[in-house]
């Protein structure tokens, strides 16, 4: 299969190059491919003529598009409406890779598939008006919306918490927030899978379970033994300039499953 994955040089495309070696990949990151230019981006997926289209490049610091909200907007939406409207000229079907922060966080129990968005930063309302793009622009496309990812590339919370646990004795972590924690390698697998389907629309693929960002740092520190304590703060407390959901965790009720996310924390810190 010939699959072009343009984000191919973040957190998630470097575990799709891995997961997807045994494909005909073209993978490019921000520096070779600028999705923002729609005749440059034409002519470049013209000649590849992909299959499959997987859409992972974003504009992704919550805080950051609350200050540049124009980049934002360049990056999520017009250059998510720009890759939609290719897919569909030239035929391929389109995975575009959205957010958990698509919703309010209103809901006391985890988000369905069909659950009505209504996002409170910025990046959650660019992310879901790229959403739109998608549904507007292309009939074979798939929206898969994930949650608070981590790899072995880029910053991550996970890698953070380690960071900050080998010069400091008292990690200050919010508990008010809960959501799905994502490994990026079994989300790579489910996009994998995910190649293989026809069944169009939206897909919620995210490690099973949820948890609260102090439960996954503690259960960081108690894996590797770290001895810093983990004390739990409110999320006032740390004067953001992007307004976090309370509740942003997801329910996946498509047939790709994946295992439970403190399993796959486990696996990471393992590795």
């Amino acid at each position: 299969m010939k699959i072009c994955i343009l984000g191919g040089t973040g957190q998630l495309g470097n575990e799709l190059n891995k997961v997807l070696q045994h494909q005909e990949i073209y993978s490019f990151g921000k520096k070779d491919f600028d999705i923002t230019n729609l005749e440059e981006s034409y002519k470049r997926l013209r000649v590849i003529d992909p299959e499959v289209i997987i859409h992972a490049a974003a504009y992704t610091n919550v805080d950051g598009c609350e200050k540049k909200q124009d980049v934002a907007q360049q990056v999520n939406v017009e250059g998510t409406e720009n890759i939609a409207k290719i897919s569909e000229r030239i035929g391929s079907r389109l995975i575009y890779i959205s957010s958990d922060y698509v919703f309010d966080g209103e809901k006391e129990t985890p988000y369905d598939e069909g659950d009505q968005p209504n996002p409170i930063n910025v990046y959650g309302k660019t992310k879901y008006a790229g959403e739109l793009e998608v549904m507007k622009n292309t009939d074979k496309h798939f929206i898969v919306r994930t949650a608070w990812l981590y790899g072995h590339k880029g910053k991550n919370f996970i890698q953070t918490v380690l960071n900050l646990a080998t010069s400091k004795t008292l990690l200050n972590v919010v508990d008010d927030q809960r959501g799905c924690p994502t490994y990026a390698l079994d989300l790579a697998a489910a996009l994998g899978e995910l190649t293989k389907l026809d069944d169009y629309g939206i897909y919620h693929l995210v490690n099973e379970g949820n948890c609260t960002w102090y439960e996954l740092a503690d259960t960081i520190c108690r894996c590797k033994k770290l001895s810093a304590k983990v004390n739990p703060i409110k999320t006032t407390e740390l004067n953001q300039k992007a307004p976090r959901p309370k509740n942003s965790s997801l329910s996946n009720n498509s047939s790709i499953k994946m295992r439970d996310w403190q399993e796959a924390v486990e696996s990471f810190l393992k590795s």
